[in-house]
């Protein structure tokens, strides 16, 4: 799924894609997260690999990188204040009708290399340059205009080339007919905002897309109104996830990321994720 990249200080150079090596292995993937602090369990469940001919075309891409005007929404997630307690994994299921098995926000419990205990959860993570998006054969995957990764359900023919594409396991495969069935975390965390997908195709996190562009056509500000803003973020009891546009200088989001070092997973790749990551301490 990910792994982490070394911490970037804020304003920090960051080397160009074609500096970086085109393929990880697995087993180089795992030796760079144990060596982060993650343990073998973790790296395993974390560590996937990337096709040579995807890792290739990211890499293309992030040469020619030029971020586009206008908003481009994204994440900060501080892994330093994230206690654990699955508000954010729960609220996203109430809200975007999923499964216990087809979790769209997962938590992952891991211990630093001093033996200190983190969660890292992990949504769709929004890449700028998403191989997902790449592979898709009928255009059901694709950017918005605002950076968004989305899916349009009705074109996706279920060949899971997204799944198979994607670094960090953020997508799932409706398998089944879900019918009537209840959804068990509705209505203690939240009642269902969207419908929920047929049997045959990919699924996964929107940020609440549908909240986004609701709020947006009310005058509301996706981040700081909540009605406009991602269920999981607004449900974090200890304020770990923050949203928001990362273009704007004066967003929460780009604030935290120019003045605290952040780190995204598997940056390396070029696939320029728009989530952040505070990391706990003894991690960096």
């Amino acid at each position: 799924m990910a792994v982490m990249s070394e911490v970037k200080k804020p304003n920090e150079q960051q080397p160009t894609a074609q500096e970086k090596s085109s393929v990880i292995s697995r087993r180089e993937l795992m030796t760079l997260l144990i060596g982060s602090g993650v343990t073998l369990a973790a790296a395993a469940a974390l560590a996937e690999p990337l096709s040579p001919a995807v890792a290739q075309l990211l890499q293309a891409q992030a040469a020619a990188d030029g971020h586009k005007p206008g908003r481009r929404w994204g994440m900060v997630i501080d892994l330093s204040r994230c206690v654990g307690c699955d508000y954010c994994v729960y609220a996203c299921q109430a809200t975007n009708d999923t499964t216990d098995e087809m979790r769209w926000n997962i938590r992952i419990d891991d211990r630093t290399r001093t033996g200190e205990v983190f969660h890292l959860t992990r949504p769709c993570l929004h890449c700028q340059h998403a191989p997902c998006v790449e592979v898709c054969p009928v255009k059901a995957t694709y950017h918005r205009e605002d950076g968004l990764v989305v899916m349009d359900y009705d074109k996706c023919i279920g060949c899971r080339y997204c799944q198979t594409a994607c670094p960090y396991g953020a997508r799932s495969f409706n398998w089944f007919d879900r019918g009537d069935a209840p959804n068990p975390r509705v209505p203690e965390w939240g009642r269902p905002e969207v419908p929920r997908r047929p049997r045959g195709v990919v699924e996964k996190c929107t940020f609440c897309i549908h909240r986004i562009d609701a709020g947006l056509a009310r005058g509301l500000t996706p981040g700081v109104d909540p009605a406009a803003t991602p269920a999981c973020v607004n449900i974090c009891p200890v304020h770990a996830r923050h949203f928001g546009d990362l273009n704007d200088p004066r967003s929460r989001v780009s604030q935290i990321i120019a003045s605290t070092p952040t780190l995204r997973l598997r940056e390396d790749l070029g696939t320029e994720p728009s989530v952040y990551y505070i990391p706990p301490k003894g991690l960096a």
